[in-house]
C-alpha cells in the first residue's frame, strides 16, 4: 500500500514558531525517503534538500538568504549581459552551445487544459546560457534543459530556478554530469548486476555494450523513464519500454538491494565498496 506523502500541516508541524525545525535533519530526510513529499510543500522543501537553505536557519534567517541570493543572480546577469558581445565574437564553443541548447528548446513542448504554453523557454535559455558561463567543469549536455524545466514548475522567481538547478547538479555531478561521474556510475551498475544476478550479467556480456546503452539514464537522471513529474520528483528526493515504471516500488527495492549489499559486503566487489560502503565505519 503507497504510503501518505508527507502534507503541508504536518510540514508545518517540523517548525516552531521562530521557523527552526524542531525534528532532525535525519528524521526529515528519512521520513521523505519513506513517504514522499506533498506537491504543495516539495517547493520549501528542495530548498532544504538542495542546500539553498540551511536546515539550520529561522524564518528570518531564510528571508535575508532568499534576498541574498536573488541580489546575487541578478549580478550574475548583469555580468552576463556585459561580456555576452565578446563571448558571441572570440568564443565558438559558447555560440555552439548556444545553437546545441536553442535546439533542445525547440523541442520542449508543454501546453495546459486550455492549450497555453506553460514553458517559458527565454527564461529557460538565459539560466541555461548562464550555467554554462558560471560552471567550466559541468559543460551543458543534452538534456540539461528537460532538468531545468522541472525547477520552472517547482517555483516561481527567476533566481529560485536558477540556484536550485545549481545546487543540484552539484549534488549529482558524480551522477549525472558527462564529464565527471556517468563513466564511474556505469562500471558501478555493471558490478551490481554481477553480485545480484551473475547469470544475467554474463548474458549482458554475450550481447555487447549493454550497459553503456542506458548511458541516458544517469545523464539525466532517471528523468525520462518514468510516466510524470512526481514521480521524477520522488526518485530525486532520495537520491527499452520503461516509462511505467513506479517511483515507490523502485524506490523501495533499491533500499532492499543496498541492505543486501550491507548484510553480505564481505561478498561486495571493490567496484562497489566506494559506492556502498564508505558510511559503513
Amino acid at each position: 500500500m503507497k504510503k501518505v506523502p508527507i502534507d503541508k500541516v504536518e510540514w508545518e508541524g517540523y517548525f516552531d514558531e521562530s521557523g527552526h525545525l524542531v525534528k532532525s535533519r535525519d528524521f526529515i530526510s528519512s521520513n521523505i525517503l519513506d513517504r514522499g513529499l506533498d506537491p504543495a510543500v516539495r517547493s520549501e522543501a528542495w530548498k532544504f534538500l538542495t542546500g539553498y537553505y540551511s536546515w539550520r536557519s529561522s524564518h528570518d534567517e531564510r528571508l535575508t538568504v532568499d534576498s541574498m541570493r536573488r541580489k546575487s543572480y541578478e549580478a550574475l546577469c548583469n555580468m552576463y549581459d556585459k561580456i555576452q558581445p565578446l563571448l558571441e565574437t572570440e568564443h565558438r564553443d559558447f555560440m555552439q552551445v548556444r545553437s546545441f541548447i536553442n535546439s533542445d528548446l525547440q523541442r520542449l513542448y508543454l501546453r495546459d487544459a486550455q492549450g497555453y504554453a506553460i514553458v517559458d523557454k527565454k527564461r529557460l535559455e538565459k539560466i541555461l546560457l548562464l550555467s554554462y558561463v558560471c560552471n567550466t567543469e559541468a559543460e551543458y549536455q543534452q538534456g540539461f534543459h528537460e532538468m531545468l524545466l522541472l525547477f520552472q514548475l517547482l517555483v516561481e522567481k527567476e533566481h529560485e530556478v536558477y540556484w536550485l538547478f545549481q545546487f543540484f547538479l552539484q549534488k549529482t555531478e558524480h551522477s549525472c554530469v558527462v564529464n565527471i561521474g556517468v563513466g564511474k556510475n556505469l562500471i558501478m551498475l555493471k558490478a551490481v548486476i554481477s553480485f545480484m544476478d551473475p547469470v544475467f550479467a554474463k548474458h549482458l556480456e554475450g550481447k555487447g555494450r549493454v550497459v553503456q546503452s542506458l548511458f541516458p539514464w544517469f545523464c539525466l537522471f532517471f528523468q525520462r523513464v518514468f510516466k510524470s513529474f512526481d514521480d521524477v520528483w520522488r526518485l530525486w528526493e532520495v537520491c527499452g519500454n520503461i516509462i511505467d515504471l513506479d517511483a515507490d516500488e523502485l524506490i523501495s527495492k533499491a533500499c532492499s538491494t543496498y541492505k543486501l549489499l550491507m548484510e553480505h559486503k564481505e561478498k561486495v566487489p571493490d567496484e562497489l565498496k566506494e559506492f556502498f560502503l564508505q558510511g559503513d565505519s
